[in-house]
């Protein structure tokens, strides 16, 4: 007879005082990321490209920059957090080495940052009776912007990338109650940092750190020109769209002009949103209701229509011989009897492209951008740490939130390689509970140390094969 199934009110166990015998971690599948972020050549690259100040017999950028990469992959969001890095003996036979502490980590990122480099760009703000500034990066900042190009090109050789390349950039929030942090628009003290994501492999090319009173629209292009050299030389044709915050003379100049200093050259499509000004919305009130056509419908009935736009503005800059934007417009029309929360049937908006394709194709290819740029923005600050800045000093914060852009592109790299197709589109939290946290126990015959985890036969041979794919540097010979 089948014994009864013990009631819920009773604990079938007992806790042992003991901890289990042997080195042990139950955190045995970030050996992957490890894996991962040697075989891309990072570490070394943090070497030779990030320059800080440090102790002779410290630990090196590389090993700092791979505990921060595995502390975010792990689910980490603040550096108190390594401590508990610290404290796991299998991660530190794993990676070689124990995690630095909390303190060492701290001071790492403080030497990101240049108080004469802030200063410097407030008093040219004041001269020009500006309140916001963007600060030059320092030497480190940008050594590891450097890392993070090479970073990108390496995945797109291991992995194939395509030729075609569409830069969606926009800029986001960070909350933060720091007493350095600065009041954003929407009325919370933070930081509002700006990211230009590769679409078609969901790789992060470039990031700009920015306080929270930086309007997004100030200066966008120095992201998107740092984005576009990211690409590797096999992309071929190229893209971008931007929110309403690349509406900006100077950055739709430098896409329009297919000689254009600092980038590629050739044609760039764009697609970018208008910010509405009190001619554009007469120019689109007055578009009547017959050159409106229907090309959607939203599941509350609201009817998604376009038009062209006969709307010219008085530019600041206008290159001669570039040729004119189009202007599309978008109607949200409310069924008859309902009404937005402003009490219209109507609202416009508008997009503003070189493109030579029909309307409603724009507007839809535009609106695919929610699904990358913006996607991005909650895996980094919600599912990363990048949203729990780590110090009151805009340099520290700056490297804290690029390193958080860096294991992104390694958790994107493992999920593009793993024969999983589950994980293929797969967020950092089920990344975490489907192959990152697994246990495992180290042990040692004669010279060999084996890592033995605790998962199926087939998992761990599909885990083998993974690991497998992301062969180790060849080592120069001395």
């Amino acid at each position: 007879m089948r014994t009864k199934t013990p009631l819920q009110a009773k604990t079938p166990f007992a806790i042992a005082a003991e901890p289990m015998a042997g080195t042990l971690t139950a955190r045995a599948g970030l050996s992957v990321v490890s894996r991962a972020l040697r075989s891309l050549g990072l570490p070394g690259q943090c070497d030779e490209h990030v320059r800080v100040k440090q102790r002779g017999r410290g630990f090196t950028p590389g090993q700092h920059i791979e505990s921060l990469v595995v502390l975010h992959a792990a689910g980490g969001d603040c550096k108190d957090d390594m401590q508990s890095l610290r404290e796991d003996e299998g991660l530190a036979k794993m990676l070689g080495y124990t995690v630095p502490s909390s303190r060492c980590v701290g001071d790492f990122l403080e030497a990101f940052h240049d108080a004469g480099k802030v200063e410097q760009a407030r008093q040219a703000a004041q001269a020009q009776q500006r309140l916001a500034f963007i600060p030059e990066q320092t030497q480190a900042l940008e050594g590891l912007a450097r890392v993070q190009r090479e970073q990108v090109r390496a995945i797109a050789r291991a992995q194939t990338a395509p030729t075609q390349a569409t830069v969606d950039q926009d800029a986001t929030i960070i909350e933060s109650h720091k007493r350095e942090a600065k009041w954003t628009y929407e009325g919370i003290p933070g930081y509002q940092p700006m990211v230009a994501l590769w679409a078609e492999t969901n790789l992060i090319l470039a990031d700009e750190f920015r306080d929270g009173n930086v309007p997004a629209q100030m200066a966008p292009l120095a992201c998107a020109k740092a984005a576009f050299a990211a690409l590797p030389d096999t992309v071929t044709h190229y893209s971008f769209r931007g929110d309403s915050a690349c509406h900006e003379n100077d950055l739709l100049n430098w896409l329009r002009d297919p000689r254009r200093e600092d980038g590629p050259e050739g044609p760039i499509g764009f697609a970018v949103s208008a910010r509405m000004s009190e001619d554009l919305a007469k120019a689109l009130k007055g578009v009547p209701d017959a050159d409106w056509t229907t090309y959607g419908k939203d599941a509350d009935g609201t009817l998604r229509q376009w038009a062209e736009v006969d709307f010219v503005p008085g530019e600041k800059v206008e290159k001669k011989g570039i040729w004119p934007l189009r202007y599309i417009g978008l109607r949200l029309l409310k069924a008859q009897g309902e009404l937005f929360n402003d009490g219209h049937d109507r609202r416009h908006y508008a997009v503003i492209t070189n493109r030579p394709e029909d309307g409603d194709w724009i507007l839809k290819w535009h609106r695919e951008k929610a699904g990358t740029i913006e996607h991005i923005h909650d895996e980094l600050k919600n599912a990363l740490g990048g949203g729990q800045l780590p110090s009151g000093r805009f340099g520290a914060n700056a490297a804290w939130f690029r390193i958080a852009c860096i294991a992104h592109n390694v958790l994107t790299a493992i999920r593009h390689a793993s024969a999983d197709q589950t994980l293929k589109n797969a967020k950092a939290k089920r990344l975490r509970f489907a192959l990152l946290n697994v246990t495992g126990r180290f042990s040692r015959d004669r010279r060999k140390i084996t890592l033995r985890l605790a998962a199926p036969a087939d998992w761990i041979k599909r885990f083998i094969t993974l690991f497998a794919l992301f062969p180790l540097p060849t080592q120069p010979t001395g």
